[in-house]
């Protein structure tokens, strides 16, 4: 756990992020890696990202509220199944592409209980974050050139999805730049 947090007048917002074993991780992180060297996206990298899955995010929060239930959450779950089998692009004016989780019911049901969680303290959930409507993704590019957008899906194409691994980590980062104000191991040693 990492839990010193002071602060930051300059915050653009917090998010509760999901990451994942290092295998995973180093395979997705293949397709950042070509995006950079061919200079298609940077963003991510220089904004000090880790790969994720966001499962809720806020402008405003206290971080310290968030930090109990988080804990209690991350005790009560064991290490989540993922598999990347898509890639996607949102519909906004940030140009981001993503690989898209198999939305499994146990994936579902986690991002579900984590909501629970959160409404049962009276954290206000925005729309793009409740069960019914939120895109699960883990974004790998960023600020992607609409004229090299097509060769941006071609790197994510080449990757030879699935990718499959662990959903293994749940923590706060306040972002932009991006940084990691605590996290917790998914242990599933507290009785539910």
């Amino acid at each position: 756990m990492v839990g010193n947090y002071r602060p930051n007048a300059m915050s653009q917002g917090y998010a509760i992020e999901l990451y994942f074993d290092p295998a995973l991780e180093n395979q997705v992180l293949k397709a950042w890696n070509v995006l950079a060297r061919r200079q298609i996206s940077t963003q991510l990298i220089e904004i000090e990202s880790r790969l994720h899955i966001t499962l809720f995010s806020s402008p405003l929060i206290e971080p310290a509220k968030l930090e109990n239930i988080v804990k209690s959450f991350a005790g009560k779950q064991k290490p989540l199944p993922l598999s990347f089998s898509s890639i996607g692009s949102l519909p906004n004016d940030k140009n981001v592409l993503f690989l898209a989780p198999t939305p499994t019911l146990s994936f579902l049901q986690f991002h579900s209980q984590l909501f629970d969680a959160l409404k049962k303290e009276c954290i206000e959930i925005g729309e793009e974050y409740r069960p019914d409507s939120w895109i699960p993704h883990c974004p790998v590019a960023q600020k992607v050139p609409m004229i090299r957008m097509g060769e941006a899906f071609s790197v994510l194409r080449d990757l030879k999805l699935p990718v499959t691994g662990y959903a293994m980590v749940i923590g706060l980062v306040e972002f932009s730049p991006v940084r990691e104000l605590f996290s917790f191991v998914l242990s599933n040693t507290v009785e539910a």
